[in-house]
C-alpha cells in the first residue's frame, strides 16, 4: 500500500463511520441475488452511533455526547449528559445537577469552552455551573481527556467543549418546535411557591443563495420548579457541660425550600461559504438567568445555646449523643428569600480561508461576559427581642439511625401569629456600627438589633479572545501536516461582596419592640412534619423589605470580611503553539497522532484593599498587584490501528490549572498583636496570595478501543497524573511594607516590620492513578429480534497519593473512588425507552456556606435513577403526525437524598436534602 493510500485511508473510514450513522445496511441472499434494504436509524440510538462514530476519529482521548436533533439532546440538562460519560460525574446543587469533575479532579481543574473558546462563569471561580446552558439549543459535548497543543485552554482534568450546530452541513430546512411540561413530586412545600414548570423551543435553520449561505436561529424558554426538604446542623459539640467528651447536637436549620428557575436563551448561528476556499462562522448566545428560592424553617438552638441539656441516649462506641433534652431554649423562625440572576452574552467569529489544497489560515475572535447577582436575606421572628425576652420552649430531639438527621418534639405552636413575632430572638452577634446607629452601647438591646439579614454579592466577568493559525500539508518523513498559530485573551473577574443587617423600623434603644406580622403580608403555614417542629407562621418578608419595614447597615463598616473578599483580577494570557501530525507505520500496522507543544504566557493584575479593623470600625486603602508567569506545554497522541476495528491509544502531556480567583487576589486583612508570634512577627496578614501560581501535571494514558459495530464498542483505559505545586493553606513571613506604607505608622520600641502572611501556597503534590471500563452494547449482535435493545456501561476507578508541604495525606476535592454509568435502552420502530442510572462514592464537594463563600464538606456518596418513554410518529403512517415525536422523562426516581456530613461519624450529619421526583411530559414536532 502507497504512502498516500494510507494517508486517506483514516478518511475514508471516518466517511463509512458517518454514512453508518444515518443508515445501517441489512443485506440478504435470496435465489443468487444480493438486495440491500435500507434500515434509517433515529433518535437515542443515532446519538449513540454520532457519539462513537466523533470517540473513534478523535485525535486524542475523548468522550462525546450528540443530538441526533437541535433541541434533542438526550437528557433535559446539559450537565445531566455529561455525567453519563466514562470518568465523568456531577455534583448537585439545590437539586440540579450542575458542577462536573472529570476522573476525580472538581470543576476548577477542568476548562469549558463554547465552540472551541473559552468561557466566562457565573460562579466566585472558574468552574463552569452548567445548568446556566440549556441542552435544547446544543447539538453535542465532547470532553477531552488528553490535550492537544492547538486547544486553546488549559485544565490539569480536561477540557469540556460545547457545540452548537453546523447549518450548512444539515442541507436541509428545518423548523422545529419543543414543548415540556413539568411536575415535581413534592406539593409546594411553601405557600408562594412552584410545583409546576414549563419548557418551550424554537428551532429554525435553513440554506441559502445555492447552500452558500446558512442559518440556525433557537430560543429557548424554561421555567422549572425544584422542592427541598433540609436537615442541617451548625454543627456538634464535644465540651457540652456534663457531656464533655461526647459528641452532641450543637445546633440545627432545617427548612423547606421551593424554587424556580427561569432561563430564556437565544442562540444564532450564519455560516457563509461563498466558494470552496472561504468558510466563515459567526455565532452568538444570550442567556438571561434567574434562580429564585423560598426557603422557610427554624433555627434551633441545643448545645451552643441558652438552656441546659441532658442526654437520653448515647452510643457508647462511638461517643454520639443520639437523644437529648434542652430546656428553656429559643428558637429563630425564619421567612428567607434568595434570588440569583445571571445575564451572559457571548458572541464568535471565525473564518478560514484555503490559499491553496495544501495551505490554509485561520482567524478567531470572540467575547463573553457574565454579570450576576445575588440577593439573599434571612428575615427572624420568635417570641420575644433578645436572648433572655419571649417563652422558651424545652425540646428533645432524636437520631433515629441512619444519616436523614434528628428529629424533634416541642411544646410550643409556631404558627401562632400572635406568638411568633418579626424581630431578633436571639443575639447573633456584636456589631459596633449597629450599636453605635442605634446608640445601645450599655442598653438592655446592646447588640440586640439584628432582625434579618441581606447578602448581596456581585460578580463580573468578561472574556475577549483572538486566534490566529494554520495548518499546512506536508511531506517530510512520518509528518504530513503541521499546524501553528498565536492566541490572545484578555479576562477580567471583579467581585464585590457586600451585606447589609436588617433592623425593624420600629425598633428603639429603650423598649426594643417586635412587630406583629401584618395581615396583608401573612401567607399561611408551611410544615416542618419532616423534623417534627409542626407548622411555622410563612409571611412575605421581601415585600416587608419592598416597603420599608426594615431598614439597612452596611456590614462592612464593622466586618472586614467583605473587603478580603472583594477583588478584581484581570488576566492576559498569550500562548503559541505548533503541532505536527504523524503517520507511519509500525510492524505493518498504520500509526497515527499528533506531537506539539504549547507555550502559555500569563500577566496578572490583581487589584483589591488591605485593610484593618480600628475601634470596632474598618479602614482600608487601594493595593494593585502584578505578576507574571510562563509555562511551556508539550503534547503526545498517538492511535495505533491493529486492524479496522481495534485501536491502540496512547497519551502524554504536561498541564496546568490556575489558581482560583478568590484565592489568588490581592485584597487582605492586617492585624498587630501585643504578643508576637512563634515566628516572631508582631503583625498578621490574612487574605488571597497574587503570587500563586498554576498547579501542574504531567499526564499519561494508555487506552484499547474495539469498535465492534456501527452503535458498539468496548474500551479499557489506564491513567496517571503526577501532581506538582498543588494549592495548600500555609504561611510565611513577609516584609510590611509589601502591603502597608510604613512611614506614616509608629511602631513600639523592638517591633519588627515583618509579619506572618496567611493564604494559600504552592507546594506539594503527589499521583493520581486510575482506570476506565466502557461498553456499548447492541442486542442486535445477539439476535436480530433483538434489534433496538442496548446497552451502555462503564466503571471507573480512582484513587491518589498526595501530601500538602508538611507531608500530611489530602483529599482532592470532587474525587470518587468509584463511578458507575448503566443506561439500557430500546429504539426502534418508533418507540424509544431509556433507564439510567448514576452512581458515584463518597467525595469532597463544595457547598456555598455562610455569606455564600465556597465551603468544602464530606458528601455522601449517591445513586441516582431516571427514565423515559416515547415514540416518534415517523413511523406511525398517520398522516400529518409525521414530524411528531413525545415522551415522559422522570429524574431521581429514588428520591436520592444529597448528604454531606460534619467529621467521619456516619451519624454526624451536616445536611440531608431530599429532593423528590421530578416529571417531564413533552413532545418535539418538525416540519
Amino acid at each position: 500500500m502507497s504512502l498516500t493510500n494510507k494517508r486517506f485511508r483514516p478518511a475514508l473510514l471516518s466517511a463509512a463511520i458517518a454514512a453508518s450513522a444515518v443508515s445501517v445496511g441489512a443485506f440478504a441472499q435470496e435465489e443468487g441475488n444480493t438486495q440491500l434494504e435500507e434500515i434509517t436509524v433515529t433518535g437515542f440510538r443515532k446519538s449513540v452511533m454520532d457519539s462513537i462514530g466523533t470517540k473513534r476519529d478523535a485525535k486524542a482521548v475523548v468522550e462525546a455526547i450528540s443530538a441526533e436533533d437541535i433541541g434533542k439532546l438526550p437528557d433535559s440538562s446539559i450537565a445531566e449528559a455529561i455525567s453519563r460519560l466514562p470518568g465523568l460525574a456531577t455534583q448537585r446543587l439545590d437539586g440540579r445537577a450542575s458542577r462536573v469533575t472529570i476522573r476525580g479532579f472538581g470543576e476548577n481543574e477542568s476548562a469549558t469552552t463554547f465552540n472551541g473558546r473559552e468561557q466566562v462563569s457565573i460562579s466566585d471561580n472558574r468552574g463552569v455551573e452548567f445548568d446556566l446552558y440549556p441542552s435544547e439549543i446544543m447539538s453535542g459535548v465532547t470532553v477531552y481527556k488528553t490535550p492537544t497543543a492547538s486547544l486553546d485552554a488549559e485544565g490539569i482534568a480536561g477540557v469540556i467543549d460545547m457545540q452548537t450546530v453546523k447549518p450548512l452541513s444539515r442541507g436541509e430546512r428545518v423548523i422545529q418546535f419543543n414543548g415540556q411540561m413539568e411536575q415535581t413530586s413534592f406539593d409546594k412545600l411553601n405557600p408562594d411557591g412552584e410545583d409546576q414548570g414549563h419548557r418551550g423551543t424554537f428551532s429554525y435553520i435553513d440554506q441559502f443563495a445555492d447552500d452558500t449561505i446558512g442559518v440556525a436561529f433557537a430560543y429557548n424558554t424554561m421555567s422549572s420548579p425544584n422542592q427541598e426538604e433540609r436537615w442541617n446542623t451548625w454543627g456538634y459539640r464535644t465540651d457540652a457541660p456534663g457531656l464533655e467528651g461526647y459528641s452532641v447536637l450543637g445546633g440545627a436549620k432545617p427548612f423547606v425550600r421551593s424554587s424556580l428557575l427561569e432561563r430564556d436563551s437565544a442562540m444564532l448561528v450564519v455560516e457563509l461559504q461563498p466558494n470552496e476556499k472561504l468558510h466563515t462562522t459567526l455565532d452568538a448566545l444570550y442567556v438571561d438567568f434567574s434562580d429564585e428560592k423560598i426557603l422557610r424553617g427554624i433555627e434551633i438552638p441545643v448545645a451552643w445555646g441558652q438552656g441546659a441539656i441532658t442526654a437520653n441516649d448515647i452510643d457508647e462506641e462511638t461517643g454520639f449523643v443520639t437523644s437529648a433534652t434542652t430546656e428553656g431554649q429559643r428558637v429563630v423562625v425564619r421567612n428567607d428569600l434568595e434570588t440569583r440572576g445571571a445575564d451572559l452574552k457571548s458572541f464568535g467569529f471565525n473564518t478560514k480561508y484555503d490559499f491553496s489544497d495544501s495551505f490554509q489560515l485561520e482567524f478567531d475572535a470572540s467575547h463573553s461576559a457574565v454579570k450576576r447577582k445575588i440577593w439573599s436575606f434571612e428575615s427572624y421572628s420568635g417570641t420575644g427581642r433578645g436572648d433572655s425576652e419571649g417563652i422558651a420552649d424545652d425540646l428533645t430531639y432524636t437520631f433515629d439511625g441512619g444519616n436523614t438527621g434528628a428529629k424533634f418534639e416541642h411544646g410550643l405552636d409556631y404558627s401562632d401569629w400572635n406568638l411568633i413575632q418579626m424581630g431578633g430572638p436571639l443575639t447573633w452577634g456584636w456589631s459596633q456600627a449597629l450599636n453605635d446607629k442605634y446608640g445601645l452601647a450599655g442598653s438592655d438591646y446592646e447588640n440586640a438589633a439584628q432582625d434579618g439579614f441581606l447578602n448581596a454579592p456581585e460578580i463580573d466577568d468578561e472574556l475577549t479572545s483572538l486566534r490566529l493559525a494554520a495548518t499546512q500539508m506536508v511531506e517530510a518523513g512520518i509528518v504530513n501536516e503541521i499546524s501553528y498559530g498565536v492566541s490572545y485573551r484578555d479576562r477580567e473577574k471583579e467581585k464585590r461582596s457586600k451585606g447589609y443587617y436588617m433592623t425593624l423600623a420600629n425598633f428603639d434603644a429603650e423598649n426594643g419592640g417586635m412587630l406583629v406580622v401584618p395581615e396583608e403580608y401573612r401567607l399561611g403555614s408551611v410544615s416542618l412534619d419532616f423534623i417534627g417542629m409542626g407548622d411555622m407562621i410563612a409571611y412575605d418578608a421581601a415585600a416587608m423589605l419592598r416597603d420599608g419595614y426594615y431598614d439597612l447597615t452596611d456590614e462592612a463598616l464593622t466586618g472586614i470580611q467583605h473587603l478580603t473578599k472583594s477583588y478584581n483580577v484581570g488576566e492576559t494570557v498569550t500562548s503559541a503553539f505548533a503541532q505536527a501530525s504523524l503517520e507511519t507505520e509500525i510492524a505493518g500496522l498504520p500509526l497515527t497522532g499528533s506531537a506539539g507543544v504549547r507555550y502559555v504566557y500569563t500577566e496578572v493584575d490583581t487589584k483589591g484593599y488591605t485593610g484593618k479593623v480600628e475601634n470596632g470600625l474598618v479602614v482600608a486603602e487601594a493595593s494593585d498587584v502584578k505578576h507574571d508567569y510562563g509555562h511551556v506545554l508539550p503534547s503526545l497522541n498517538l492511535a495505533l490501528a491493529i486492524d479496522e476495528q481495534q485501536t491502540l491509544r496512547f497519551g502524554a502531556a504536561k498541564t496546568i490549572s490556575r489558581a482560583r480567583m478568590d484565592e489568588m487576589n490581592s485584597s487582605v486583612s492586617f492585624e498587630f498583636m501585643s504578643t508576637a508570634d512563634a515566628n516572631g512577627n508582631n503583625f498578621k496578614i490574612s487574605g488571597g496570595n497574587p503570587y500563586l501560581e498554576p498547579k501542574e501535571a504531567i499526564g499519561l494514558d494508555l487506552s484499547y478501543e474495539n469498535y465492534f459495530s456501527d452503535e458498539g464498542y468496548y474500551s479499557v483505559a489506564l491513567f496517571w497524573k503526577d501532581l506538582d505545586s498543588w494549592h495548600f493553606d500555609g504561611n510565611y513571613e513577609v516584609d510590611m511594607s509589601e502591603v502597608l506604607d510604613l512611614s506614616s505608622v509608629e511602631l513600639p520600641e523592638g517591633v519588627n516590620t515583618t509579619a506572618t502572611r496567611y493564604s494559600k501556597i504552592n507546594g506539594g503534590g503527589g499521583t493520581l492513578q486510575g482506570y476506565e471500563l466502557s461498553l456499548s452494547l447492541p442486542f442486535n449482535l445477539f439476535s436480530e429480534s433483538l434489534d433496538g435493545f442496548g446497552l451502555l456501561a462503564s466503571h471507573t476507578g480512582v484513587s491518589s497519593d498526595i501530601t500538602d508541604p508538611n507531608g500530611s495525606d489530602y483529599e482532592l476535592p470532587g474525587l470518587s473512588d468509584s463511578i458507575q454509568n448503566l443506561t439500557f435502552y430500546y429504539d426502534n420502530h418508533g418507540f424509544s425507552a431509556r433507564t439510567s442510572v448514576r452512581k458515584r462514592s463518597d467525595f469532597k464537594g463544595e457547598v456555598y456556606g455562610v455569606g455564600f463563600d465556597s465551603q468544602q464538606v464530606d458528601v455522601v456518596g449517591e445513586t441516582i435513577v431516571d427514565a423515559q418513554l416515547g415514540y416518534d410518529f415517523g413511523e406511525s403512517g398517520i398522516g400529518g403526525l409525521e414530524g411528531l415525536s413525545v415522551y415522559l422523562q422522570g429524574i431521581n426516581l429514588t428520591d436520592e437524598p444529597f448528604t454531606t456530613l460534619s467529621g467521619d461519624n456516619a451519624l454526624q450529619v451536616r445536611d440531608y436534602q431530599s429532593y423528590g421526583k421530578t416529571y417531564l411530559l413533552g413532545f418535539s414536532y418538525k416540519l
